[in-house]
Formats: structure tokens, C-alpha cells, sequence
């Protein structure tokens, strides 16, 4: 079935097939539909699933023509909210619907003068929004289409009070739109309370890593945890690396270590300014740099092509966040490795990770890397020459000289 089948106005089509793509995924055959419909929806499906357009195209073919604020999209995170503004903008090209978006970081100028101009969609995280609507710059009293996008990330971050702040001033004669990677009994309440009789969806829903993603553990030492990472990236041939810290004190930390051992190195994370957030994802994206250390805030927001490497140098705390982090690499069915380095203090979490997705990782050590001895090591399963000299080859990358 082609995207012509599926009820879309043809400014939009234009803007798809500019984009390149041919065949709705999935979720878009199933959302569509139920979005042009009218209906409330809960959507449950994966960064990388199309889960964007699923939304955007037929919100945009439903407002057709430029008017008032119709659409309100929340995002969680300023990246997020840059790339579904930048979609949007993809998509309406051929249309005269004006889009823009709302979040921290920037002046407060651009923003007010874009709203003043007149727009359709807002994009909007919610702090910076709350500001907007407080001054009285911006009304939500005509929009009919809200779209709460990464709800989970939002629960996560704290955001659900400012959520329902900005909700209450939103019509309740409206279509409610919900996407979230997953759907924790926190949310049901919102949903609730938010949602009028709504269509499931769900799509791609993971428990595990893709197919195209290999990913193995290191056991290791806490004192020697820098050094193992050092070894690693001194012995994969990588494409470009990113590297998941559980603070950002620690990436900050991680990220002046590489530069002193010589790696091009890009940070990102919450205390960053938004120029210094943007120049790190452009910068990576180009290849200036060959590593991005980050926080969790990036494991939903970074839609990078062509991550070769995954590095959790932190176990992350929830394993939800394990599949996400890994997800950065092996997309758009390309391969991808996933090494996380472990300690004995973080088995704990290693072991509920491997509980949601169901199978035991495979444990590895580095050849000709001087170890000290941890009681991991007394762990079945461990097996030696997973990066080095004579190791094997992981999926189709040769390990051995670090690509420059």
C-alpha cells in the first residue's frame, strides 16, 4: 500500500515522496487512519518505527490551509523537539501551514515574533511553553489536535504537572494523540483523564535489541573502567562512537579524559547551552566528531545515521533505557555494536536488564589488556578476545586499528 492510498492530501504526498520515502511503515499504516478519523489514540512504538510521520502527516493533511494554532505538540527534551519541528517543516513544504518551535535555551524573541506572524503546529517543550502561554503571547484556545509525544520520558523528567498545567488550557473539544516507547501503570491515570475513548496501537514495541545490534559486556574493574574504554576505542574500528554516562558530571569527566588522550569529542547533556547542544549533535552528525559522550536525555533524542558504537560506560538504571541507548546504532537496517562496561556494583542492574529482554548477554574481555582482578571474572560465560589482535570479527567490523 502506498502513502496515495491512505487518505493524505496530495501537498502532503509532495513532501513525502521529497523526503524520499516510498512505503508507509507499520505504525503509520495503522495511525493514519485512526487520526484522519478523528479518534483519540495511544500509541506505543519505538524511536526509528516512523513514529513521527505517523503523526504529522495526517495532522497536517486534517488542518490543509493556514490558519489559527490548530496542533500542539510536547516534547520532553529540546533535541526531540527540534527534529519533530524540522519533520513537521519536511513534510508541510509543499503547503502554506506555518510551524514552529517553542523550547529553553534561546532568546525568547524569535519565538514571540513567529507566534505573532501566525502559526498552525506548535512544537513546544513544556517549560518554555508554560512561559509563552503566562505572558499571553500565545492562546490555545483554537487548537484541536494535542499531541503528547515520549509521555514516558515526560514522566521520567518530572514533566507531567507542567503537563497537565498546559492541558487545562487546551478545549476539551479536541483530538488527543498519545505516543509513548512504553506504557508504565504511572501513565494510566493521565490517560485517563486525558484520552476519550481511544484506539491502541502498538508497534515495534521492543524488549530487545534489533537484530542489526550486537552487543556484548565488559566486565571490569571500577578503577580500571576509563582504561577499558581507552582500549576499546583504540581497538575498534568505529565509524563514530557514542558513549552513555548515568550524570553529567561524569560525561563532562569522560569527555575531557578522550581529549586529552587525542579522541574529537562532542558532550551533550541538560546543563549544556542550547548553541553548545546544537553545535555537539551537528558536529557529530558531520564526522568533526568521532565520539559524543552523553547523558539519558540524548538516548531518545539522537537520530543520528550511520553510529557504528554504542559504549554504556554506566549501566543505565532502568532497562528500558538499555534498549533505547543501544537503539542509537544498527538503524535503518544498518549493523551496530553495543559494548557496556560492567563492575561488580552494577550486576544488579546488568541482571534486570537481561531480564527484560529476555536472554543473558554475552560477557567478553579484551585481549592483552592488564586486568585487575574483580569477582566478575568469576562469572561463567566470560570469554576472552572479544575486541583485539586476533579477535573475531563483529559483525562485519574488523577490530584492530581505530579508524581515523
Amino acid at each position: 500500500m502506498s502513502f496515495r492510498d491512505l487518505g493524505l492530501s496530495d501537498d502532503v504526498i509532495r513532501g513525502v515522496q521529497a523526503m524520499g520515502y516510498v512505503e508507509p511503515t507499520p505504525i503509520q499504516l495503522r495511525a493514519f487512519p485512526v487520526i484522519l478519523g478523528g479518534k483519540d489514540l495511544i500509541g506505543s512504538a519505538q524511536t526509528g518505527t516512523g513514529k513521527t510521520a505517523a503523526f504529522a502527516l495526517p495532522i497536517l493533511t486534517k488542518l490543509g490551509r493556514h490558519g489559527a494554532c490548530r496542533c500542539l505538540v510536547l516534547e520532553p527534551t529540546r533535541e526531540l523537539a527540534a527534529q519533530v519541528d524540522t519533520a513537521f517543516r519536511d513534510y508541510a513544504r509543499y503547503t502554506d501551514l506555518r510551524i514552529s518551535v517553542i523550547h529553553g535555551g534561546v532568546g525568547y524573541g524569535k519565538q514571540r515574533q513567529e507566534v505573532k506572524d501566525g502559526l498552525d503546529v506548535v512544537v513546544a517543550t513544556p517549560g518554555r511553553l508554560l512561559d509563552h502561554l503566562g505572558e499571553g503571547t500565545l492562546s490555545l484556545k483554537q487548537t484541536n489536535i494535542l499531541v503528547l509525544d515520549e509521555v514516558d520520558r515526560m514522566l521520567d523528567m518530572g514533566f507531567l504537572p507542567d503537563v497537565r498545567r498546559i492541558i487545562e488550557q487546551v478545549p476539551k473539544e479536541r483530538q488527543t494523540l498519545f505516543f509513548s516507547a512504553t506504557l508504565p501503570p504511572e501513565i494510566e491515570g493521565l490517560t485517563k483523564w486525558v484520552l476519550r475513548n481511544p484506539e491502541i496501537i502498538e508497534i515495534g514495541v521492543r524488549r530487545s535489541a534489533a537484530e542489526t545490534v550486537t552487543h556484548a559486556l565488559y566486565p571490569v574493574a571500577r578503577d580500571q573502567k576509563f582504561d577499558l574504554l581507552l582500549a576499546l576505542l583504540e581497538r575498534t574500528n568505529f565509524d563514530s562512537a557514542l558513549i552513555f554516562s548515568r550524570t553529567k558530571h561524569g560525561a563532562d569527566k569522560i569527555a575531557g579524559r578522550l581529549k586529552v588522550a587525542q579522541h574529537s569529542v562532542a558532550v551533550l547533556h541538560s546543563n549544556r547551552t542550547q548553541r553548545e547542544r546544537v553545535e555537539a549533535l551537528e558536529g557529530f552528525k558531520s564526522g568533526k566528531y568521532e565520539v559524543m559522550v552523553a547523558t539519558d536525555i540524548a538516548a531518545r533524542g539522537i537520530d543520528v545515521a550511520g553510529v557504528s558504537h554504542v559504549i554504556n560506560y554506566d549501566v543505565p538504571q532502568h532497562p528500558e533505557d538499555y534498549v533505547h541507548r543501544i537503539g542509537r546504532t544498527g538503524r535503518a537496517q544498518n549493523v551496530g555494536d553495543a559494548f557496556t562496561l560492567v563492575t561488580a556494583e552494577e550486576l544488579d542492574a546488568v541482571r534486570a536488564i537481561e531480564r527484560f529482554v529476555g536472554q543473558k548477554i554475552p560477557r567478553l574481555k579484551v585481549d592483552n589488556f592488564n586486568y585487575v582482578y574483580t569477582a566478575l571474572f568469576n562469572e561463567e560465560g566470560i570469554a576472552p578476545g572479544g575486541v583485539g589482535k586476533g579477535a573475531r570479527t563483529h559483525r562485519g567490523y574488523s577490530f584492530g586499528r581505530r579508524r581515523r
